[in-house]
C-alpha cells in the first residue's frame, strides 16, 4: 500500500491557526493531474501543492498547484508553504554560512525564484517568492462588476480603473474607497459572478482598499471564489503580487516597498511583505515574502 508524506501549513504568519492553510504533498511524482484534482477536492483547502521528488541536495523542484477545481499555473501561499515544507521535511537546508538559500520551483508554466533568508534563534526563515512580470490585461465596467458583491459604483475609489492584472494567475482588481466598503462586499450573485468570469481573462477577484487593517499594514483585501472552490481566502500572495503591480503603475503607492493584511475579519490574520522592482511604467518583477507554519504532518494512505 502506497504511502505519501504530506503537511498542512499556514502561510503569511507565524503562529498556527492564522493566516492561509494550505496542504501539501510530497514525492508526488506518481500521481495523475486526475487524482491530484481528486486529493485537492479531499483536502478541500483552497489549493493544494503537489511536490514532486528530487535528488538530495538538490534546489530545484517541480510542483503543481490545486484548487478544489481546477489546477492554476502560480500561488502565492502555497509557494511559502511548498518551501516551509520542504525545510521541515530536511528536503533543503538553509546554508551554513548564514547566506540566502535560493531555489528554482519548476511550475506549470515555468521556473520561479525563491530565496530564503536564514533566520534568527526561535524566529521562522523569511520566504521571498518572485512572481511573473506583470501583464496588465482588460478594464471592467464598474456597474457591471459591483453588483456581483453587492456593492455600487459609488464604492469605488473614484477613478480607480477595475483591471484584470497577472504576475502569473489573472486576478480581477477592484479598488475600493474605503474599509467600509470592504466589510460590505460579498458574493451576491455566484452564477453570474461566474458566468462573468467564464466569459472574461481572470481566475477570481481581489478586492482591496488602502489602508491597513492595523497600523503597521498599507493596504487591506478580500479574496472571493465559487464554488467548488472556497467562497473567501484568508491571505492571497499572488493576487497581492497583482494588486501590488496595479498599485505602483496607477500611482497608489508612494514606496515599492509595502506590507498588506488580509483575513483579519475571517480570524486568520495574515501579512505579506512585498517589494516591487522597476518604473511604474515597466515593472520588472514583484516579490512577496512571508512566513509558514506547520500545522500538522502525516501519510496519504491507499490506492492513489
Amino acid at each position: 500500500m502506497p504511502q505519501l508524506p504530506f503537511l498542512l501549513l499556514d502561510a503569511f504568519t507565524t503562529r498556527s491557526l492564522s493566516g492561509n492553510p494550505c496542504a501539501v504533498v510530497l514525492d508526488a511524482n506518481a500521481l495523475t493531474p486526475a487524482r491530484r484534482q481528486q486529493l485537492a477536492r479531499e483536502f478541500n483547502q483552497s489549493e493544494t501543492a503537489f511536490v514532486d521528488w528530487a535528488d538530495a541536495g538538490s534546489t530545484e523542484f517541480t510542483v503543481r498547484f490545486f484548487t478544489p477545481a481546477e489546477e492554476i499555473p502560480l500561488a502565492g501561499h502555497p509557494t511559502i508553504t511548498t518551501v516551509a515544507a520542504l525545510l521541515h521535511a530536511g528536503r533543503v537546508v538553509l546554508p551554513a554560512d548564514g547566506s540566502p538559500l535560493v531555489l528554482t520551483l519548476h511550475l506549470l508554466h515555468g521556473p520561479i525564484r525563491v530565496d530564503v533568508l536564514p533566520a534568527a534563534a526561535g524566529q521562522l526563515p523569511l520566504i521571498w517568492m518572485t512572481q511573473r512580470r506583470p501583464v496588465f490585461g482588460a478594464v471592467h465596467a464598474p456597474e457591471v462588476v459591483l453588483p456581483l458583491f453587492g456593492l455600487t459604483p459609488d464604492d469605488l475609489l473614484p477613478g480607480a480603473p477595475i483591471q484584470t492584472v497577472s504576475t502569473g494567475t489573472p486576478q480581477l482588481m477592484v479598488l475600493l474607497r474605503d474599509h467600509a466598503a470592504l466589510r460590505r462586499a460579498h458574493v451576491a450573485d455566484a452564477a453570474g459572478l461566474g458566468r462573468y468570469r467564464a466569459e472574461s481573462d481572470f481566475f477570481s477577484p481581489h478586492l482591496f482598499c488602502l489602508g491597513g487593517a492595523t497600523p503597521a499594514g498599507h493596504t487591506f483585501a478580500r479574496h472571493f471564489g465559487t464554488p467548488p472552490d472556497i467562497s473567501e481566502d484568508p491571505v492571497t500572495g499572488s493576487a497581492t503580487g497583482g494588486m501590488a503591480a496595479y498599485l505602483w503603475h496607477h500611482g497608489y503607492l508612494n514606496s515599492p516597498d509595502f506590507m498588506a493584511e488580509q483575513g483579519h475579519d475571517m480570524g486568520r490574520a495574515g501579512t505579506v511583505q512585498v517589494r516591487i522592482s522597476g518604473p511604474r511604467e515597466a515593472i520588472e518583477a514583484v516579490q512577496i515574502g512571508g512566513t509558514g507554519v506547520v500545522v500538522l504532518e502525516g501519510s496519504l494512505r491507499g490506492d492513489l
